[in-house]
C-alpha cells in the first residue's frame, strides 16, 4: 500500500495521534535560571503533565556544594568540573534515548554564566578557567542544544525570597552582590541564545507551586512553542 493511501485510510484522529507523536518523539526541554527561581520546580511539574522523563541538577550528591559556598575561591573549579561532568552525562545518555526529557538548568549555564562569573569576582584563577573552557569547548562539540530551552526571568528580591524559602543551609551565605552578578550574566547570555526555540517567563508575579491558574498559563505557552 502506497503512504498516501495508507494515511487517507486511517480517520482523521487516528492520523492526528501519529503525526503529535512523531513530532514529540525524542524532545528536549531545559528550564534555565538563577539560583531560586523555581527551575526544579517546574521540572518537576511539567514531568508530571507530560509524562516526560525529568533529570535534575545534582545537590545532594554533590561532595562540592557545601565547601564551594564556605571557601568559594578553594572550591570554585572542582564545583564547576563536577557540574560539567554531570550536565554532559545527562546529554550523553539523551543521545537513541526514545524518551521525552526535561532537564534541570544546561550546560551552557555552567560556562557562560557561572564560571565567568566566578573568574570575574577573583573567585577562580586564570589557568583554571582555561582549562574548564576548553574542556568545555571539547564536549560542547559532541552535543546540541535543547528543543525548546525555557527562561525563568526573576528579580533579585524575589529570588532571595524563594532561597529564603526554601531554606537550604549551603545556600544562607550567597550573597545579593553574587545572585546580581549572575542576573546580569543570565540577561545577556539569553539575549544571544541560539541553540534552539526559545521561551522568557517573567516568574515574579507568578506561583506556578501553588497556583494551577499560574502553571496552565506556563504550559499553554510550551504547548504553542511544542506545535
Amino acid at each position: 500500500m502506497k503512504v498516501k493511501n495508507f494515511f487517507s485510510f486511517l480517520k482523521k484522529p487516528t492520523l492526528q495521534l501519529i503525526i503529535i507523536f512523531f513530532k514529540t518523539n525524542n524532545m528536549h526541554i531545559a528550564v534555565a535560571g538563577n539560583i531560586g527561581a523555581g527551575k526544579t520546580s517546574l521540572t518537576e511539574l511539567l514531568s508530571k503533565h507530560y509524562k516526560w522523563d525529568s533529570n535534575f541538577e545534582d545537590v545532594i550528591d554533590n561532595p562540592y556544594l557545601d565547601d564551594f559556598y564556605n571557601h568559594m575561591e578553594r572550591w570554585s573549579f572542582n564545583l564547576q568540573i563536577f557540574f560539567l561532568r554531570s550536565r554532559f552525562k545527562q546529554l550523553e545518555s539523551f543521545k537513541g534515548n526514545k524518551v521525552n526529557v526535561i532537564q534541570d538548568r544546561t550546560i551552557y549555564e555552567d560556562a557562560y554564566i557561572f564560571a565567568p562569573n566566578l573568574h570575574a569576582m577573583g573567585l577562580m584563577n586564570l589557568r583554571d578557567y582555561e582549562n574548564y573552557k576548553n574542556l568545555f569547548e571539547l564536549m560542547e562539540s559532541s552535543v546540541k542544544g535543547p528543543d525548546l530551552l525555557i527562561y525563568l526571568r526573576s528579580s533579585i528580591p524575589n529570588l532571595v525570597n524563594k532561597i529564603h524559602k526554601r531554606g537550604r543551609v549551603y545556600e544562607n551565605s550567597i550573597s545579593i552582590n553574587y545572585l546580581s552578578r549572575l542576573n546580569e550574566r543570565y540577561e545577556a547570555w539569553i539575549t544571544k541564545y541560539d541553540k534552539g526555540k526559545l521561551l522568557i517567563i517573567d516568574v515574579d508575579d507568578l506561583d506556578f507551586v501553588e497556583n494551577k491558574k499560574d502553571l496552565k498559563t506556563i504550559i499553554e505557552l510550551i504547548d504553542k512553542e511544542l506545535k
